[in-house]
């Protein structure tokens, strides 16, 4: 009677534990950001602005100038990191020919490479979180590809941070796939985004999210704000690709700063609060800079989740400058311009984003929402099998606020009832947990119950 007592206590204490939340935090990830190492983020801008010009359009053939030097040089780069970690990365070029007819910023025909490098997920190998950086500079007019133009912020801090990630998470393994890729042809038209994505789109890839690194190493606005804990996180509201009757149900239901790039927005404002309390992440309502692009748009336009990560304060005199100094400025994007223990933390913050999305189960699907005129909300969401996730958490917030703020753990189910919350008050959504405390990006409902 005893043993049978205390088996039947067992099973009540193992059954209550399962449904305990997962921890709040998970401690791999302050030692990911301790070990982004600001000297290694410097050896490297100080390599690329090394090849004199990446202009998409410069020298190919050169081992030491040109867009071909840097190119093959970061590729070293990724298959030395691959070697460190037993073939980790999957490494290779991938590229399509740009011509000069009907495209007014391409001077000639050439091919736009972009190097990439894959850490393959564990368990669900076909889910890709991507961070990119531009490998190609520019100087005053983008179609003189001889003229130096080192681009150490614009873009090398971008790719070096890019590289410097792929180092620090290759020593991790993960169950959703990373990529790490350096894009070329960004200041002719997003040419390079726009190839990656496509080739995505056509083998396949559920791509979760794209974090474009465009410029995060300036903390000198021309401002005169000098801001080093602070960076911007841009993001489109909705997706471009969404239908007329989605766009329609939004006049009732809301959800008009809700779209999946919205969502990755806020999750890396998140992962940065939560580990890096003293960086203050900004989300700008906008897909980038007023009436400005980047390499994230490309992934946009095709309906992929993508945002793009850059400094604060930019300074204009150090941006598509040819170097000189005129009535006592002096104009460039030259190493002295670049902050490396900023680029560091922008860095981290990054690597902090990829390591939470690919720890994490993927994102529930098919999330609904009910409960009008009702003194409660309910949500109903697809559940992935007990053995790939530790639980769900549902959010919400003011209509009016920028961020998640409230949340509940609801355990290892597929629908639950908020008791007392009003759905005309709140937005709502979904994510999926780990037993680590790693969550998927959230999600938005699209459905509503009757």
């Amino acid at each position: 009677m005893r043993l049978l007592t205390l088996l039947s206590l067992l099973i009540l204490l193992t059954s209550g534990y399962a449904q305990q939340a997962p921890p709040k935090e998970d401690a791999r990830m302050y030692e990911i950001v301790s070990s982004v190492s600001a000297e290694r983020i410097e050896k490297d801008i100080r390599i690329l602005a090394g090849f004199g010009t990446r202009n998409t359009f410069s020298d190919t053939i050169s081992a030491t100038r040109g867009i071909g030097a840097a190119r093959r040089w970061i590729k070293s780069e990724f298959d030395q990191i691959s070697k460190g970690c037993k073939n980790c990365l999957e490494v290779f070029y991938q590229k399509d020919l740009v011509t000069k007819e009907g495209n007014p910023r391409v001077p000639k025909d050439a091919w736009v490479v972009n190097v990439v490098a894959i850490q393959r997920g564990t368990e669900f190998p076909n889910n890709f979180i991507i961070m990119s950086g531009d490998i190609d500079s520019r100087a005053s007019n983008t179609m003189n590809f001889d003229i130096d133009a080192p681009g150490a912020n614009d873009n090398a801090t971008g790719m070096a941070g890019t590289i410097e990630a792929a180092r620090v998470l290759s020593k991790f393994k993960f169950r959703n796939s990373i990529v790490y890729v350096g894009l070329s042809g960004e200041e002719q038209g997003l040419f390079g985004g726009a190839g990656l994505a496509k080739y995505g789109k056509e083998k396949g890839w559920n791509i979760v999210g794209v974090l474009n690194n465009d410029m995060i190493g300036n903390i000198e606005g021309v401002n005169g704000v000098i801001d080093n804990q602070s960076f911007r996180i841009f993001s489109e509201p909705v997706p471009n690709t969404e239908t007329e009757q989605r766009r329609n149900q939004r006049r009732f239901y809301g959800g008009e700063v809700d779209g999946n790039s919205r969502q990755l927005a806020r999750y890396v404002h998140s992962q940065t609060k939560k580990y890096m309390p003293e960086m203050n992440p900004i989300l700008i309502y906008r897909l980038d800079r007023f009436g400005r692009g980047g390499h994230h748009r490309p992934f946009n336009d095709l309906g992929f989740a993508g945002v793009r990560i850059m400094e604060t304060n930019e300074n204009y005199t150090r941006q598509h400058q040819d170097i000189r100094v005129e009535n006592g400025i002096a104009y460039g994007d030259v190493i002295e311009g670049v902050n490396f223990n900023y680029a560091k933390k922008l860095t981290a913050a990054n690597a902090l984003t990829l390591a939470g999305i690919a720890w994490a189960p993927p994102a529930p699907t098919n999330v609904s929402i009910g409960g009008a005129v009702q003194p409660s909300t309910k949500l109903a969401w697809d559940a992935l099998p007990p053995d790939k996730v530790a639980g769900y958490k549902i959010y919400w917030r003011d209509t009016t606020s920028p961020t998640w703020d409230y949340s509940r753990y609801v355990g290892a189910v597929n629908a639950f009832t908020l008791e007392g919350i009003v759905i005309d008050n709140y937005y709502f959504g979904v994510a999926a947990v780990d037993k680590s405390g790693n969550e998927s990006v959230i999600v938005f409902p699209e459905k509503v119950m009757r």
